[in-house]
């Protein structure tokens, strides 16, 4: 009985053991092939202690081999020796799977530190904990900053919005150099011209159309308009309203301008308006038509350019003492209004500058349009802006004053002296682009006398060709030059480059010419021609002198000229 209780107690140990052996056989990858015990690694002690306690285990068996025997001591009954050897054969299988088992285990322990230790060598301990203090240090200057950031985000949000508030107008006031642009020019086209004298008329019209609206009103053209207008200037020059009043007319001028761009049709005018007709261009024009279009714009151009510079040289004059009367008369006006300035009260001022303006404006300058001797005794304005000479009109007045000194100096047997010339023109202005040509001094070049000079209008002479029919080398037939006219003589001196003897140039008295009038050279061009022609006993065809821009102008001169000598020639000696 007590064999078959402790057999029970030995078999549900080993069971026990069994499962403990399981757990932990599996708990990593399963084994099948297991190496032999005289290869497996080393142990730990624990292990060898193991080891050694499995061993002592035969003698115990032999022993519990001996109590089955005889348990109860001598004198019990014994078991069979079959049943014995089996067992005992049965608890050493079982002690044999118990072996396995711890074998296994022992090896399973061993991969698992293998596999600890590669893992501790793949992990670098130190760098990791290097990495994270940097980490740290990182974070704590982050830190920082974003403290600082805090601190500063009142005068950084303040410099942003001054710096996008003001920024680019601060950029305006930066020092660049300048840029020296050229524009390009456009090349000479008829079309072009005409476009561009049409948009100067366009452009000039509405200041044409004020200054004859005054001019109206100041001529009383309409008697109720002037008189209403006289009245409420009067009236507001005398209260001191002049200048509220001007601004107002250009509010009210600004107005009715608006309204007309918004379509109104709105006409207001002292003088009655003028339609001019308004030619359509010509698209497709001949060659004569766009020759006789570039010829009148020209002809416009130049009056107009003549009277600008007419209006400049006088002010110019004007200030350069050129008149001494008419610029003393200037400079003690503005003494005395300088005086007048500093002693009267601006108000006073105001309102005498006022009175004196209507009054002006309205009356005086009426009555002086209706009397022109009244006002060319009283205007001082219109005596001062007549009187100032222009440049051309003060080189003749020189020329002639040099010319009659000269002359003088002549018969008296004295030499020639010096004097002061006018103001405002250079000795260089005088002599040398008056009586000097391209090839030198005028009389050495054409072997006349020293006191015969260019005219004023022909000082500097004018571009033509020569045609002497009666040559018939190409050379002498056609000749480019240019043309003078003097008191006695009409001279050509011709540009050719291949000579510098004055047999080339062409020297013609004008008593000696017998007709003279102007010329058209090519019948296709339009007009009345670029020539004149002049007829002189010497030569069997009449000279022609073509290709002039200024024909017109040359013409006038040289025939006045003529008629001047033959006139003069014909009192002193009536037989010639």
């Amino acid at each position: 009985m007590k064999d078959a209780i402790r057999h029970v107690k030995i078999k549900t140990t080993v069971f026990n053991m069994l499962k403990r052996l399981d757990k932990i056989r599996f708990r990593g990858q399963r084994t099948d092939v297991f190496l032999d015990l005289g290869d497996s690694p080393n142990t730990s002690d624990t292990e060898c202690s193991e080891e050694i306690l499995m061993k002592p285990r035969p003698s115990l068996e032999m022993k519990d081999t001996e109590e089955l025997q005889d348990p109860a001591g001598p004198g019990t009954l014994t078991m069979p020796a079959a049943a014995i050897q089996d067992y005992q054969r049965a608890e050493t299988d079982r002690l044999n799977d118990l072996k396995g088992h711890l074998e296994i285990a022992l090896l399973e322990k061993h991969f698992l530190q293998e596999e600890l230790r590669k893992l501790r060598e793949e992990t670098n301990i130190d760098t990791l904990k290097q990495d994270l203090e940097k980490e740290r240090s990182k974070r704590l200057v982050l830190e920082q900053k974003l403290n600082l950031d805090q601190k500063e985000t009142m005068y950084s949000w303040l410099q942003a919005w001054l710096y996008n508030r003001f920024g680019a107008y601060i950029g305006d006031f930066r020092f660049q150099p300048e840029e020296n642009t050229v524009e390009p020019e456009e090349p000479l086209s008829a079309k072009r011209l005409t476009e561009n004298m049409r948009r100067l008329k366009r452009g000039a019209k509405p200041v044409i159309n004020f200054k004859r609206n005054l001019f109206a009103l100041s001529s009383w053209q309409s008697v109720y308009t002037s008189a209403f207008a006289f009245i409420i200037y009067m009236n507001a020059a005398w209260h001191g309203w002049a200048i509220p009043m001007f601004i107002f007319l250009a509010i009210l001028r600004l107005s009715l301008n608006y309204l007309i761009s918004r379509g109104w049709r709105i006409q207001w005018s002292i003088v009655p308006g003028v339609s001019e007709p308004v030619e359509a261009p010509k698209e497709d024009l001949t060659v004569s038509e766009k020759f006789q279009l570039v010829l009148d714009v020209a002809q416009k151009a130049q009056n107009l350019f003549g009277k600008m510079a007419d209006v400049l040289e006088k002010i110019k004059n004007l200030f350069m003492w050129v008149h001494p009367e008419i610029t003393r008369k200037l400079y003690v006006g503005l003494w005395v209004a300088l005086i007048c300035s500093c002693l009267i009260p601006y108000k006073l001022m105001g309102f005498m500058i006022g009175l004196y303006a209507g009054i002006k404006f309205f009356l005086i300058d009426f009555m002086f349009r209706s009397c022109p001797k009244l006002r060319d005794k009283y205007d001082t304005p219109h005596i001062i802006w007549t009187s100032l000479p222009t440049d051309p009109q003060l080189k003749e007045r020189g020329g002639a004053t040099l010319s009659r000194w000269l002359s003088g100096c002549e018969k008296v047997g004295l030499p020639r002296v010096h004097f002061a010339l006018p103001c405002g023109i250079s000795l260089e202005e005088q002599t040398g682009r008056a009586y000097n040509t391209k090839k030198g001094a005028f009389h050495e070049v054409f072997n006349l006398s020293g006191d015969e000079r260019p005219l004023a209008v022909c000082e500097n002479g004018w571009r033509c060709c020569l045609i002497n029919r009666d040559r018939k080398s190409p050379t002498d037939y056609i000749r480019n030059g240019v043309l003078f006219v003097t008191e006695n003589y009409l001279c050509f001196e011709s540009s050719s480059c291949r000579s510098n003897s004055s047999k080339k140039n062409k020297v013609i008295k004008l008593i000696d010419i017998t007709d003279i009038q102007k010329y058209k050279v090519l019948s296709v061009l339009p007009g009345s021609g670029m020539g004149i022609s002049i007829a002189t006993p010497s030569t069997q065809k009449p000279l022609v002198f073509g290709a002039m821009i200024h024909r017109d102008e040359a013409f006038e001169a040289i025939f006045t000229q003529y008629t001047k000598k033959v006139t003069m020639t014909t009192a002193t000696n009536p037989e010639t």
